[in-house]
């Protein structure tokens, strides 16, 4: 491939320095044309085809290569042929040409340009996916912008072939048009400038800045569409209601009230959402205590003979509601309203673009933000509801330990409840589909947290087919099929944790027709603001990700942009999303694994780092885990970070200011981390990064300074 590419580069190479070292340009000159057009006319008269098709292969050689002199061609050709026949045949000469070389710099360059400036590159291209066929029309309808850069930029980007030929052969059409009509009375002719008038000039600008124009037009006549069956108010009592009262919801609202305008909260159930009721305050709450059981079977690696605990399994769910009751003052209603939100328990419905009804009243509003959420979503097994199934919403009401604990699901929250209740004394049972858990997770990563979770006794079992429920007497069983053979599974207590589904049914938006996503999320754009602008979502009912602080990420686009989008709106920025799963040992990631990288053709180089070789893990008996950088080859730049180890959510945060604020590698090498902490695995990971970057030759040329300096 390489070998392949560096021929077409030196043979590229060698036609542009022979155009300039053989002076071929002074035949691509005005005063060149005027003296030959005799000559080439009466050869033009003579053998008609055979000069359309050396005019035709010259224009396609000068364009796809980028030389100067596609205006004079341009010229000459509607000298030569006349406007009609002279158009259509420079119109595809030229598109091709553009193609061509579009072509050649996304074979010659792109994979050095990603690999240099792969993240700016990665926005760019998501605007192209949008509006690329908008960019290039604009572009190639103002002749001020020179075409050759055009096409050589363009191919760097991910716009399709096909789409750049089309937009190229109808958007330079104008331009031909001019410059062909021009050349009909190239006698009269004197520079380029001829042509190329201010008048001429504005004319084009105008011409290139329509569709931007036809694009606000266009968006302002489907708002009207949308709105069309929906009187606008003439005033508004507030600027701004959120539904729902999680984390989005509290968010959004805090800020406009900080900016002061007059917003509602609308909670149905509980203020906090699921992350204070039922997510992320009850699930980290018993894990500490399960956590701290853990660490007294372990007495022994600590230097005790043996330590015991005497637990009642309902008096560690109380305290994980005792929890719950510390952290609510926090999202409470008395908070809220003392920030200036008014606070409302009760039934949301949307009735309007601009208006919300919730317990028999109907309030007007100039925007409205969705923050709903997600609930657990069951997987279609037969027999499933007959098992009487507990999700992670509803398994904190239990106060009576199971003995034989089934739980499906292999993601983080399937993970951390399975660890967590198989260390409270219950016999636990995960089962998967799938071939690993945590399949987000590079392998090696999810087979660490394999490892452990067996090693603690949890029969985890994998690629199990589950094909239905059944009652045998009292007994419940789960019946699966694994490698042909039929496997049963006799369980007690049955926790479903295979997936969430965003709320979006109940509340209005079939009635409105708010668009949405193929996974049932509401569909928004960059924006985050539905099919009617006034209308934004954003948390786990937008997606694409389901964390609480993702959440409160979005919740600020989406108020910002309601309250203050006419004068300027903010995309929403997904670049540095960390997040964690909070087994034992910790998975915490930032932006791009090894797994996603190959996936999407990324260049990468990986770092890795043992932690069991870190001073402070050695002495807290807690030496595992592994740090695991991807970089950008040849630099420092990172990509993304995996880190699994006790504490790996707090270890990795200054990777991820690292990336959110453009630092490397060799920064963090030369930051003072406190010794003995558990962040240093940080620094020993960028200083393997920093050996494997060292030149064999300056260490040569050290050793032999060394040897030098001491005789």
């Amino acid at each position: 491939m390489y070998n392949k590419k560096f021929a077409l580069f030196i043979t590229i190479g060698i036609m542009v320095s022979a155009f300039f070292w053989f002076d071929v340009g002074q035949y691509f000159t005005l005063a060149f044309f005027k003296s030959q057009q005799e000559a080439i006319a009466t050869f033009y008269t003579n053998n008609p085809t055979e000069t359309m098709l050396i005019y035709f292969t010259i224009y396609v050689i000068v364009t796809g290569l980028s030389l100067p002199g596609a205006a004079i061609l341009t010229l000459a050709g509607g000298a030569i042929f006349g406007v009609v026949s002279g158009t259509i045949l420079i119109s595809f000469a030229s598109s091709i040409g553009a193609t061509l070389a579009f072509i050649a710099s996304r074979y010659l360059l792109r994979d050095f340009i990603i690999a240099k400036f792969g993240d700016k590159l990665s926005t760019i291209n998501e605007g192209i996916k949008k509006d690329g066929a908008l960019y290039l029309f604009t572009l190639r309808l103002v002749p001020a912008f020179p075409f050759f850069i055009i096409n050589m930029v363009m191919g760097l980007t991910a716009l399709p072939t096909a789409t750049f030929y089309i937009v190229s052969q109808i958007g330079m059409l104008a331009g031909t048009v001019v410059y062909v009509n021009a050349g009909t009375q190239i006698a009269q002719l004197e520079s380029l400038s001829g042509i190329l008038s201010p008048e001429l000039m504005g004319s084009f600008v105008l011409l290139g800045i329509f569709p931007i124009i036809a694009k606000k037009v266009v968006e302002k006549i489907k708002a009207k569409k949308v709105y069309a069956n929906y009187p606008k108010p003439k005033t508004f009592e507030r600027n701004l209601i959120s539904i729902g009262g999680g984390s989005a919801g509290l968010v959004t609202t805090y800020i406009g009230a900080a900016v002061k305008a007059k917003v509602t909260l609308i909670e149905k159930h509980k203020m906090g959402g699921d992350c204070l009721n039922t997510g992320c305050v009850p699930s980290k709450a018993l894990i500490r205590s399960a956590k701290f059981l853990s660490h007294a079977s372990r007495a022994k690696e600590l230097g005790f003979r043996s330590a015991t605990v005497e637990f009642e399994f309902a008096e560690v769910m109380e305290r994980v509601q005792r929890v719950i009751s510390t952290v609510a003052p926090h999202d409470s209603i008395e908070r809220y309203t003392e920030l200036g939100v008014e606070c409302i328990i009760g039934e949301a419905r949307i009735t309007s673009p601009y208006h919300v009804e919730v317990n028999g009243k109907t309030l007007t509003t100039k925007n409205i933000i969705i923050a709903t959420g997600a609930r657990p979503d069951m997987p279609p097994i037969a027999g499933i509801m007959d098992m009487n199934p507990y999700t992670s919403d509803t398994i904190w009401a239990i106060r009576e330990q199971p003995k034989r604990l089934l739980v499906l699901g292999a993601g983080p929250i399937g993970c951390e409840l399975t660890q967590t209740f198989a260390r409270l004394g219950c016999e636990t049972t995960q089962v998967l589909r799938g071939s690993r858990l945590l399949k987000k997770e590079d392998p090696e990563i999810s087979q660490m947290v394999l490892d452990r979770f067996r090693k603690e006794g949890i029969n985890v079992l994998l690629e199990h087919k589950m094909e239905q429920f059944i009652k045998d007497g009292e007994q419940k069983i789960l019946i699966c099929s694994h490698k042909g053979e039929e496997v049963r599974i006799a369980f007690d207590l049955l926790l479903v944790a295979s997936g969430r589904k965003p709320n979006v049914s109940g509340f209005g938006l079939e009635e409105l027709r708010v668009e949405l996503n193929p996974d049932f999320t509401i569909k928004t754009d960059q924006y985050l603001r539905t099919n009617y602008p006034n209308i934004f979502a954003c948390g786990d009912v937008a997606g694409p990700f389901q964390f609480t602080h993702t959440a409160a990420h979005q919740a600020w686009y989406a108020s910002v942009n309601a309250l203050f989008g006419r004068f300027k709106r903010f995309k929403v920025d997904y670049s540095v999303i960390p997040w964690a799963t909070f087994t034992d040992p910790e998975v915490a990631r930032v932006g791009l694994n090894q797994q996603e990288a190959i996936a999407r053709g990324i260049p990468h180089e990986i770092t890795t780092y043992g932690i069991d070789d870190l001073d402070r893990a050695i002495a807290d008996e807690e030496a595992h885990g592994i740090v695991k950088v991807l970089t950008v080859p040849g630099k420092d730049k990172i990509l993304g970070v995996t880190i699994v180890g006790d504490h790996a959510g707090d270890i990795i945060a200054e990777y991820v200011a690292a990336m959110r604020h453009g630092f490397g590698m060799n920064k963090i090498l030369g930051t003072i981390h406190i010794y003995p902490t558990l962040a240093e695995a940080n620094k020993y990971a960028a200083g393997v990064w920093k050996k494997s970057h060292v030149s064999p030759k300056v260490m040569h040329f050290l050793e032999k300074f060394h040897t030098w300096s001491r005789n």
